[in-house]
């Protein structure tokens, strides 16, 4: 085994993975039912990164695998300040609206079951969420993702801006 596959699998043993929801899909044929499994999965390190994904397959198991293969593929960094997040921020995703608002040591994750997923995957620990509009868990998903990129610390402002703090 070369070093860049031992690195790898190290990597890969960091993350973690949760899977948020199961769904059967049944298409009607000749000789009955043949259903088939959706797996909505979100994979973070723990330490501001994270992803969704999302698998089919005739089976649950292989669903949440390609789940997981892809959420690899787009991997998302976070910006974190401590143990919660530097900022009110509103993530939009269709008729989803997630608002995620830093809260004091100590509070815990205050969020739904696809909200949570996602903030928990992050690294986040101390955070106050609300979701408004659609409560489909594909859509919380990706505008809880949205919401956790476009935070920005002070330093990346005051660089991105020209001036000195």
């Amino acid at each position: 085994m070369s070093s860049d596959a031992r690195d790898r699998d190290r990597d890969r043993g960091d993350w973690t993975e949760s899977v948020v929801s199961i769904r059967r899909c049944a298409a009607v044929v000749k000789g009955g039912r043949r259903f088939s499994f959706n797996a909505l999965v979100v994979v973070g390190n723990g330490r501001g990164q994270v992803a969704w994904g999302y698998g089919k397959a005739n089976e649950v198991p292989p669903a949440v695998e390609k789940g997981v293969k892809d959420a690899h593929k787009q991997m998302k960094r976070v910006n974190l300040k401590g143990s919660t997040i530097p900022h009110t921020v509103i993530g939009r995703f269709g008729a989803a609206r997630v608002i995620l608002m830093p809260a004091a040591p100590g509070t815990g994750v205050i969020a739904g079951g696809a909200v949570r997923a996602v903030v928990e995957s992050a690294g986040v620990r101390d955070i106050l969420t609300k979701s408004f509009g659609s409560n489909n868990k594909l859509n919380l998903v990706k505008a809880t993702i949205d919401a956790l990129t476009q935070l920005r610390t002070k330093d990346e402002i005051a660089r991105l801006r020209g001036v000195a703090i």
